[in-house]
């Protein structure tokens, strides 16, 4: 698979999806078509659990959209709201490993994964700077910042257009955790490699569960997490995990 602006690679159960476009990581039309055909090639990958997005480099995650290409406008947004919904909802863990700073959609991007992890180094910031242009989030930065600040921060940041820190961004829930320079993707390989020890079908349903909630309200998604109670329950994961329990060892889930 040719991919000029991505780079996607695999260790063992982890795919590691790096944003590779000079010098800001930022979204053309090129971009997002690889990016595209890297989500679609980790979803159906049996062997890939987890799923780590970072930035090429040690500056810059995604500085967000390409204005040098701002007449693929038109496809590059829409293409991004499909996209970032798409991980949202996506059927493995999806990590942000935040290697430096995200601005506007790669601050987007950022909040769709289900965990994101940033280093912390004066010059990682995060934002959604919109508004200084007199344009606003449209990746879905209005709703996702809300979900995962309050709506008060949330306003303050998007009006003002402000850039906290990584220690900030860890204080109001940006973040879930901290890594000091040169250790971000050691620290993002090691927790995606125990998240992938978990077993894949349980964790794909929770996932599902939780999205189902959030995008169409708790009874949808108390119905999706019935269901995946029952298809679980029936699963050899199941019977493995509770062999491994009475036998008293680590369990080896096989996502079956």
């Amino acid at each position: 698979m040719q991919l000029d602006n991505i780079i996607l690679t695999k260790r063992k159960h982890v795919a590691i999806i790096t944003i590779d476009h000079p010098p800001v990581n930022a979204w053309n039309w090129a971009t997002m078509q690889d990016f595209e055909k890297a989500l679609n090639a980790v979803e159906n990958d049996s062997e890939v659990r987890v799923v780590i997005i970072t930035g090429a480099g040690d500056k810059c995650f995604s500085a967000g959209f390409d204005v040098k290409d701002a007449v693929n406008a038109h496809k590059i947004s829409p293409k991004a709201r499909e996209l970032w919904r798409r991980i949202d909802r996506f059927p493995k863990p999806v990590m942000a490993a935040i290697n430096g700073y995200a601005l506007g959609g790669g601050l987007e991007l950022a909040m769709c994964c289900q965990f994101r992890m940033m280093v912390n180094t004066p010059e990682a910031i995060v934002g959604l700077t919109e508004l200084n242009l007199g344009i606003i989030p449209g990746w879905g930065g209005t709703q996702r910042l809300p979900l995962l600040v309050g709506k008060v921060k949330a306003l303050d940041m998007i009006l003002f257009s402000r850039k906290i820190s990584a220690t900030d961004a860890l204080e109001v829930g940006l973040v879930n955790q901290l890594s000091a320079p040169g250790q971000l993707m050691d620290d993002a390989l090691a927790f995606a490699e125990k998240l992938a020890r978990r077993p894949p079908l349980a964790v794909s349903w929770v996932l599902r569960s939780i999205a189902t909630g959030t995008y169409e309200g708790l009874d949808a998604g108390l119905k999706v997490e019935e269901e995946g109670s029952r298809i679980v329950g029936q699963s050899d994961d199941r019977k493995e995990g509770f062999s491994a329990f009475l036998e008293k060892r680590q369990p080896k889930f096989k996502g079956k």
